[in-house]
């Protein structure tokens, strides 16, 4: 009689080394939950990228609504779930996630880190522990973006200083263009243009400095004086510009009726997007004199986290040292036309280029932004609603600025001793 089970036995171990090889060639499945409707093309090409490195680990990129998404990710980070990869809203936006534990920690995860800017760093860090917890993507700007072709058809050139801004601006009006095509429908178009006018005259990093640690306060007459500035442009803003509303605001600038626009650098991607042919320029707000500072904000737009909840600790790890490399960096900045936050990056664009040197040059923090959204009423807030009543002519600017020093002396430590 034939003995089988030596050949039963080779049978069971060839299926139990294929069912080994079968499980060892799965892919792992993360998922990457965004606010960042507008850039799924371009993050399914980012994840493209890192999928010739690592073939095996499949990246779902998930886009919510903007005005959702906090929402949505609290939600099911609170139920224990949630993505593996998370975009996180900078300074005040991200320390919540971080002081709940929902955060990895990513200090020693990431070595490329050490090489960002502090700065930089500041945008993703918790402040109760000073630990890292994102990756920043993006550094974002706010100055005067501005119409090459009109401003050649008017024979303008940049200006050097604030009366020679009010003098183009009145020469577009006279030519039949609206100045600026800035609105005040929406309270956060308002602090944008805030955070393009004011800095320069409200004294940039010593102000922002001195308000921070409670040595100077929001009825400071410096900041009174540079929303003066900001009123003094009323006059050369669209008609009935308190009905004017973001979306007006760049279909005026793309379609070439406007000749400046107080905005960020993340809007060229889309005005070109908008119009093609559009020539757009770019200057900061100038001072009096020619010969004084003048200041450019910036700010990190957010960062890339990790749940710490993740089953794919490892291969989510390896995901966001792909997001911190320089060759990302690069890429990130030519698809989307914006400003990586990866320390040495390049912008191939030469008017984002220009803008970089510009920030290298005279950067100072988003005021409200980078020091007042960690409580509530969160600076942004109060600046955003009192900005609205001054320019609708509902409230005194004096009124105002006493209303945001209250609210934020509710909570802001130095301005409660």
């Amino acid at each position: 009689m034939i003995k089988r089970r030596p050949l039963i036995v080779l049978i069971a171990l060839a299926v139990l080394v294929l069912g080994a090889s079968t499980a060892m060639a799965e892919k792992i499945n993360l998922t990457f939950w965004s606010w960042r409707t507008e850039d799924v093309q371009a993050y399914e090409k980012f994840i493209a990228e890192f999928n010739s490195e690592y073939p095996d680990i499949n990246v779902e990129f998930v886009a919510y609504r903007n005005t959702e998404y906090n929402t949505i990710l609290a939600t099911a980070l609170q139920a224990g779930s949630g993505p593996d990869i998370i975009h996180l809203r900078a300074y005040g936006g991200m320390e919540p996630l971080a002081k709940a534990g929902y955060l990895m920690l990513l200090d020693d995860e990431i070595p490329a880190l050490k090489d960002f800017g502090r700065e930089v760093l500041l945008g993703a860090t918790n402040r109760e522990d000073g630990k890292i917890y994102g990756v920043p993507f993006a550094v974002q700007t706010i100055q005067v973006l501005y119409n090459k072709a009109i401003f050649e058809k008017l024979g303008l050139e940049e200006p050097a200083t604030w009366d020679e801004l009010i003098e183009i601006a009145a020469k577009a009006k006279a030519g039949g263009y609206i100045p600026f095509a800035n609105g005040g429908k929406e309270g956060w178009t308002l602090e944008t243009f805030f955070g393009a006018v004011a800095p320069t005259y409200y004294g940039g990093n010593t102000f922002f400095n001195e308000v921070v640690a409670g040595n100077a306060t929001f009825t400071d007459p410096r900041l009174e004086a540079s929303i003066e500035k900001m009123l003094e442009l009323r006059p050369y803003l669209p008609d009935q510009y308190m009905g004017v509303g973001y979306t007006d605001m760049q279909m005026l600038f793309a379609q070439e009726m406007a000749a400046m626009f107080l905005a960020g650098s993340y809007e060229l991607g889309t005005l070109a997007q908008m119009n093609p042919t559009l020539e757009v320029g770019a200057f900061v707000v100038p001072p009096m004199v020619e010969s004084e500072p003048k200041y450019i904000t910036m700010y990190v737009d957010g960062s890339y986290g990790a749940n710490a909840a993740t089953k794919h600790p490892e291969e989510a790890l390896a995901f966001l040292r792909f997001l911190a490399s320089k060759e990302y960096g690069a890429m990130f900045t030519d698809t989307l036309q914006q400003i990586s936050a990866v320390p040495g990056v390049k912008p191939s664009d030469a008017l984002l280029a220009e803008i970089v040197s510009m920030m290298e040059e005279s950067a100072t923090p988003y005021l409200m932004l980078t020091a007042f959204r960690y409580g509530q009423p969160s600076g942004s807030t109060l600046l955003q609603n009192e900005l609205q009543g001054v320019f609708a002519g509902e409230i005194s600017l004096d009124e105002a600025l006493a209303n945001i020093q209250a609210g934020l002396a509710t909570w802001h430590v130095p301005f409660m001793k």
